[in-house]
């Protein structure tokens, strides 16, 4: 085990490039997956990290649940350790269960609620509520709904109201919601990932715009649905879920779809620097998981051994 048992905790750094160069060099769906992979890998190797760093730096601790022969000299020798590191990964590890398990209760709590609310209306895909104030999100369920407000559409023309339409069932049938919840659980088990978080936050929004572009077959429309409804949900509270205009830089946004759409499956060369951090984040992913796979197994072996059957 020895250091490398500590690479997954740092290893996240990595990512940071890439998390910036792929809003700009990789399609929207192509950065969506690939920022969420790594943030879901590294997160769990950060996980197992504080795990095995709380298991062998407390096992001489009076009162730790491990067998009488992991005190043992020779398995001691046999695996490095660090009872400072071990004690501080003890709140830390909490800390991040804690944290993430808070953050799922809050993402299903809001759900909840806005089926709830909706319960009394018809069943249809698109739920149109009585509301002053403007906003537009996609609630995913079994029966995924596109919800506005009339306040919503009432400042839209009819092209931009199928812009809005398109855009919402975009992050449905994409199961966005899945890709914004894998990224804000990794940011809570590691701060180093909060940059990801923020890179899927645009990246989903971005993905919606194009499929709604392709959809409606008008760039300029969606490009002009987006910035009128930004500007007229200036100050409303937005609700957690994924929303028309209440993520993602409005104005990259605007300027992206006044621009050429972006190129599908085209992966950057090794020889660019969208390349370089691509290939950067996925070496680092990697050697995260072989150091986590490799630490726990060695633990495991040891305390196999060293446990009397």
């Amino acid at each position: 085990m020895g250091v490398f048992v500590f690479l997954p905790l740092v290893l996240p750094l990595t990512a940071w490039p890439v998390a910036r160069l792929a809003e700009h060099h990789l399609h929207p769906r192509t950065a969506t997956r690939l920022l969420a992979c790594v943030s879901g890998v590294l997160a769990v190797c950060s996980t197992v990290c504080l795990a095995l760093l709380m298991v062998v730096g407390t096992a001489q601790l009076p009162g730790n649940p491990l067998p009488d022969g992991w005190s043992d000299p020779e398995v001691r020798e046999a695996v490095p350790y660090d009872e400072v590191a071990g004690k501080i990964a003890i709140p830390a590890l909490f800390a991040v269960l804690a944290s993430c398990a808070r953050a799922a209760w809050r993402h299903h709590r809001v759900r909840s609620r806005a089926d709830r609310a909706l319960a009394g209306l018809p069943a249809t895909s698109v739920v149109v509520l009585p509301d002053e104030s403007p906003y537009a999100y996609a609630l995913p369920g079994r029966r995924g709904r596109v919800v506005v407000t009339t306040a919503m559409l009432a400042t839209l023309t009819g092209p931009e109201r199928r812009a809005l339409f398109a855009h919402e069932r975009a992050h449905l049938d994409a199961r966005h919601h899945r890709f914004l919840l894998t990224v804000q659980l990794a940011a809570r088990a590691n701060p180093f990932l909060r940059p990801l978080r923020t890179a899927v936050t645009y990246t989903t929004e971005r993905w919606a715009d194009e499929e709604a572009a392709a959809r409606i077959g008008s760039r300029r429309v969606v490009a002009r649905a987006v910035g009128k409804a930004a500007l007229i949900s200036r100050g409303t509270p937005s609700v957690t879920l994924a929303g028309f205009a209440a993520a993602g830089p409005v104005p990259r946004r605007v300027a992206a779809l006044l621009g050429p759409a972006p190129a599908a499956g085209v992966w950057p060369s090794l020889f660019t620097r969208a390349g370089l951090a691509a290939w950067g984040a996925a070496a680092g992913t990697t050697v995260s998981a072989l150091s986590s796979a490799n630490s726990a197994v060695t633990l495991f072996v040891i305390l196999k051994a060293a446990t009397p059957l």
